[in-house]
């Protein structure tokens, strides 16, 4: 999954407004217009697309979490510049105070069955033996039981 493509299925998923975008941008000290946002939304097709690099989308994240929880005291984190799945699984994981059990509730509205300790496994040390990376089908599938969570079919 690319970050523009994280991006759109976190804004569907949640509901959130192009003037609701911005403030979670803010909420991590990144100030962006409309455009900016806009252009970040658009298919790849699209001649104002603009491809999102490892660091906005880990602003966004941060932003998110600031959104979800409230700010803590000091200072806010300075962003990651490399972000890879198990980074963005963990911050979605802090942003919804989500505990393993939530995380696999998520997966299950997907038919995607993981133990516990797979889970616990994405968010070890890379340098532990029992740590395993969180492949794309797994990323994408919990967004979408996020989004079946948060935005009910009518």
């Amino acid at each position: 999954m690319d970050n523009n493509d994280i991006l759109r299925r976190l804004r569907y998923a949640f509901d959130l407004s192009d003037s609701e975008m911005i403030k979670v941008f803010g909420f991590a000290e990144l100030e962006v217009d409309r455009a900016t946002v806009s252009n970040w939304l658009k298919k790849d097709s699209d001649e104002d697309f603009k491809a999102m690099v490892d660091q906005e989308l880990a602003i966004f994240l941060n932003g998110f979490i600031i959104s979800q929880r409230g700010k803590k005291d000091g200072k806010t984190p300075p962003p990651e510049v490399r972000l890879n799945n198990n980074l963005i699984l963990r911050k979605l994981k802090i942003a919804l105070s989500y505990t393993d059990e939530d995380i696999l509730a998520a997966l299950k509205t997907m038919d995607l069955r993981l133990s516990k300790s797979e889970i616990n496994a994405f968010f070890r040390n890379p340098k532990q033996e029992q740590y395993r990376a969180c492949g794309d089908q797994v990323l994408r599938k919990f967004i979408y039981g996020l989004q079946k969570l948060f935005r009910p079919e009518e």
